[in-house]
């Protein structure tokens, strides 16, 4: 299928986004500050090209900016956060039809968490340490990562058993806590 002239696939992703709104809201907002680069509140194609580079998912960036500009509204260089929630509203939609609220429970909640924990837990262990959670900042160019002592303060922060890692229950009382903030 090829949706703002990108080539997605038809299969449906579980996992593409969360059946919980106010996780999924979260975590689009964590996605678009993490991808503007310089700040300055627009996201541009090419950050958004240059972020999915470092995350290993690049595409042809001639596709990214036709299926991003659509959505910049004129006079504008890039997406405010309300353009990107309509452009990934688009393709989210383009992937996987729209997302039944009957199909929201607690087990597809757990689900969506699970998937999260294992972006985390690179080596697969069920713990993330904080030389996996500087891992993956570092890969998202989040600033924190340069830092092992900041990373190691993440980890105590939600380390309720001071083993020094973060268990799938621990990062669930995160996640929990971050959704509540909503």
């Amino acid at each position: 299928m090829v949706s703002d002239g990108i080539k997605l696939s038809t299969k449906p992703s579980p996992s593409f986004r969360l059946r919980n709104d106010s996780l999924n809201a979260v975590r689009l907002r964590r996605v678009f500050d993490l991808f503007d680069c310089n700040g300055d509140g627009e996201l541009t194609a090419e950050e958004i090209a240059s972020a999915l580079d470092r995350l290993g998912l690049g595409g042809d960036k001639s596709e990214i900016v036709t299926a991003v500009s659509s959505f910049v509204p004129e006079g504008r260089n890039g997406l405010l956060y309300e353009d990107f929630e309509r452009l990934h509203r688009s393709l989210g939609d383009s992937f996987l039809g729209g997302i039944d609220a009957d199909q929201v429970s607690e087990e597809t909640d757990e689900e969506d968490m699970k998937e999260a924990f294992k972006v985390f837990d690179e080596d697969g262990d069920g713990f993330i340490s904080a030389a996996e959670l500087q891992s993956v900042l570092s890969k998202l160019g989040i600033a924190e990562a340069r830092s092992m002592t900041r990373v190691q303060e993440m980890i105590s922060s939600v380390d309720q058993n001071d083993d020094g890692q973060v268990d799938f229950s621990e990062f669930k009382v995160m996640m929990q806590g971050i959704a509540a903030q909503m």
